[in-house]
């Protein structure tokens, strides 16, 4: 499809928000489940939404932290196939975040903690410039076109 030709469709925009937002928890799960779960008794919500667990005074603080980092690199692939577009890469990233932090705020209170707050931010960096540079370079591929053509 060509990108000029498309009308603006808010419950397209709505529908990759909520798709991008599940699909990070998802792979966040599973790299806290990787990382974390085998040092831990018991996971929680609280691995996910609490900004006390994300710290560097121990092992699991830095199983957390390393959690959150590949979930941003896991993110960036995820916009490669949802977004498509590197310009929007940055607007889906800032939202992503923006409603990880929303979220934390319900769950845990104002995060107070400066390790949070370095990990989200270096993480949303992360996340959009990868983002952008995998769909640049998806932009930017020639378009092969057949060499055997008839003579008109």
């Amino acid at each position: 499809m060509f990108y000029g030709a498309v009308v603006w469709d808010p419950w397209l925009i709505v529908a990759q928000i909520v798709f991008l937002q599940c699909l990070y928890y998802l792979t966040l799960g599973i790299f806290l489940s990787i990382l974390v779960g085998t040092r831990v008794s018991k996971m929680s919500l609280a691995y996910f939404f609490d900004y006390a667990t994300v710290n560097s005074a121990t092992i699991t603080g830095w199983c957390v932290m390393a959690s959150f980092f590949l979930g941003s690199v896991a993110g960036a692939g995820f916009l490669l196939y949802l977004v498509e577009r590197a310009k929007k890469c940055l607007d889906f990233s800032a939202t992503l975040y923006i409603v990880h932090l929303f979220i934390c705020i319900t769950y845990g209170g104002w995060p107070s903690s400066i390790t949070w707050w370095v990990v989200n931010m270096t993480s949303l960096t992360v996340m959009a410039l990868l983002g952008e540079y995998l769909c640049m370079r998806r932009e930017l591929r020639e378009i092969p076109i057949s060499r055997n053509r008839s003579n008109v």
